[in-house]
């Protein structure tokens, strides 16, 4: 073959890059995998990204927001659980009487709401406003003074009367026995001649008992204005007044009537210090 032939073919092979050799597949490696930029593998570089984390602070709001709204739910499943437990443990009369006291108290409270509407009402509809507003003040200032005991009372109730012939009854039992008349909605109460009020006090006394330093012996009457269904089995719950005071070998006698009179007065007290606020 002449030069003039081989010339062309001779500057082909020139102009055309070397042929690189394939570099050699690690032992193991599928189909020769050949790593990937910066020396790193596929998974290694998807490790990198995900550890260690990058949060936002948006994300690390979040995430406290959520870490808050878990534990104050675990407190609260766990403060029902104690409530459920100590329910579950509860006898059968204590359950009936717990229930029959919450639908009591939400009785009273859905009257006084309704008195209170009633009231707002009649000033929103009289005619003479100013005379409704003071008809109002009038029965108000009565309503006060059957609480503080300037003003007699009568209407429906219970008489209690406790004889202790043994003489083993103290202030304290009587006095459980008017807190206990008070939380099942005791409106006026009266004991051998004395007005209960909210500051009453009783004290021993030489085998007897004080009220307001008022010296008071057995039988101890209570005179008390109220609903009778309410006050009656209030006094004989299971380890109540009338078994705690039974235990002390006193009898109780509790009788129902449709009218109770509390006239035993108080003197009204001007305080030393307080005085009205409203302008």
């Amino acid at each position: 073959m002449s030069d003039h032939e081989e010339q062309p073919a001779n500057r082909l092979r020139e102009e055309l890059p070397d042929e690189v050799p394939p570099s050699p597949s690690a032992p193991g490696d599928p189909q020769g995998a050949r790593p990937e930029r910066n020396g790193l593998t596929g998974r290694q570089r998807l490790l990198k990204g995900l550890w260690p984390p990058r949060l936002t602070r948006a994300q690390l709001i979040v995430a406290l927001l959520l870490f808050g709204l878990g534990f104050g739910l675990a407190v609260q499943v766990a403060s029902n659980s104690d409530s459920d437990s100590a329910l579950r443990g509860a006898r059968q009369e204590d359950l009936v009487r717990i229930l029959d006291e919450l639908d009591d108290r939400t009785q009273r409270l859905e009257d006084e709401k309704q008195g209170l509407e009633k009231q707002r009402d009649e000033l929103e509809n009289s005619s003479d406003q100013a005379e409704e507003a003071r008809k109002q003040t009038l029965e108000k200032e009565r309503q006060l003074g059957i609480l503080a005991g300037t003003v007699a009372a009568q209407g429906p109730g219970i008489t209690v009367t406790i004889e202790d012939t043994k003489g083993t009854v103290e202030a304290d039992m009587l006095l459980d026995a008017i807190q206990e008349l008070r939380a099942a909605g005791a409106e006026a109460i009266q004991v051998n001649g004395v007005r209960v009020v909210a500051g009453t006090y009783l004290a021993d006394a030489d085998n007897s008992v004080s009220v307001d330093g008022n010296k008071i012996n057995a039988p101890y009457r209570f005179q008390v204005i109220g609903k009778p269904q309410d006050l009656e089995p209030a006094l004989n719950i299971p380890g109540g007044v009338v078994q705690t005071l039974e235990k002390e070998q006193a009898t109780v006698t509790v009788e129902r009537s449709s009218k109770i009179v509390v006239d035993a007065l108080r003197a009204a007290e001007r305080p030393d210090y307080a005085r009205s606020s409203s302008q």
